[in-house]
């Protein structure tokens, strides 16, 4: 096996808070010693980034250094030089921080589908993602919710979906990016088994050898018997009594109101849960740290997972931050946060092609 993955890292939108986030996490030595980091975007951004962290006195003059690369095979892979697969992608003169333009955009679109090639072709062992803008990459001409559509189309992907996850707390989610009422009407019995079966193999992924997966119900006190509804009877528990029989280890439908805290308290080691806000309010609630006495963020902290790829492909859980872009005041535990499940996963698979 070999001792270092190759992780592939996208820039993200250039006008937001990605290639800043991304030198300071291959600003630690001992990343490094655990795998070979790989920037997928173009090297100007990155370079740029630099420039500002050594003037806000975040890293000392010549400390880091950019290397550019055509091919995989010609990064050095060493602490104190980022290897950037160089994609001419930004004007610097038209480029501004913090403005959405169609050509970052496309930039960040670009990223996504080289670092996908990339993967396919195994030339790297996992993908990580910077924060991109639905609003540019539409400007650009590319009609996608979000990242996990891109992947889902450009590797062949028809059963998948997505996953959060924050130090102990892990989610996947039956249905994101629709309405609520479309939301309820997509728990069904097949997608919700599906769903159960990724939480199961995810957590594999990551070490757990016998997950505990509990699955969250949609209604209050999970439909009570049928009096506040029925997708519990009819979709959801048929559902986990197949995967019963499948030999998954698996409790539900539980109310969802105390199923996120079961789970911290380690009832659980993932949650199969019904919509996009179920899963992401818990996770950002406990990865999401603020301070108010010094008005800003301690934290921000969570990764985003797709699961059902053929490759490994882990984001930030976080947006663009157009709003701090280019201040060198960026955080990036989410992305650290990430490169690491990335490795983790890498790791799992390599062994399990090896046996």
């Amino acid at each position: 096996m070999k001792s270092k993955p190759i992780i592939g890292i996208t820039m993200g939108d250039p006008a937001g808070c990605g290639p800043e986030i991304t030198v300071k996490a291959l600003h630690a030595p001992e990343l490094y010693e655990r795998c070979s980091p790989l920037v997928v975007g173009d090297a100007k951004m990155i370079e740029d980034s630099i420039r500002i962290l050594e003037e806000t006195g975040y890293l000392k003059p010549g400390e880091i250094s950019v290397r550019r690369v055509r091919e995989v095979h010609e990064a050095v892979f060493e602490y104190g030089t980022i290897d950037v697969y160089h994609l001419e992608l930004v004007d610097m003169e038209r480029f501004e921080y913090g403005k959405l333009s169609a050509m970052c955009g496309e930039a960040a679109f670009q990223c996504v589908v080289k670092v996908i090639e990339l993967a396919l072709a195994g030339e790297v062992d996992a993908t990580v993602t910077n924060a991109l803008n639905k609003e540019a990459i539409n400007l650009a001409g590319h009609h996608y919710s979000g990242h996990t559509e891109i992947y889902a189309e450009y590797t062949g992907t028809r059963k998948y979906a997505m996953m959060l996850a924050h130090e102990n707390l892990r989610v996947v989610h039956v249905s994101t990016h629709v309405s609520l009422r479309e939301a309820c009407d997509r728990v069904k019995k097949e997608r919700v088994l599906e769903c159960i079966r990724l939480a199961d193999e995810a957590c594999r992924d990551l070490g757990i050898k016998t997950p505990k997966v509990g699955v969250a119900g949609l209604n209050p006190h999970s439909g009570e018997d049928g009096m506040f509804g029925r997708e519990e009877i009819d979709e959801i528990a048929p559902a986990i009594k197949l995967a019963r029989e499948e030999g998954i280890v698996v409790e539900g439908p539980v109310p969802p109101d105390t199923v996120f805290s079961k789970a911290r308290g380690g009832w659980y080691d993932i949650v199969v849960v019904m919509y996009h806000d179920q899963g992401h309010i818990p996770l950002k609630v406990v990865g999401f740290v603020y301070k108010p006495e010094e008005s800003k963020w301690g934290a921000v902290a969570g990764v985003n997972i797709t699961l059902g790829l053929p490759i490994i492909r882990v984001s930030v859980d976080h947006g663009t931050a157009f709003g701090h872009a280019g201040q060198g005041v960026q955080n990036e535990l989410s992305l650290v946060n990430s490169i690491d499940d990335a490795l983790l996963m890498a790791v799992s698979r390599l062994k399990k092609q090896q046996e």
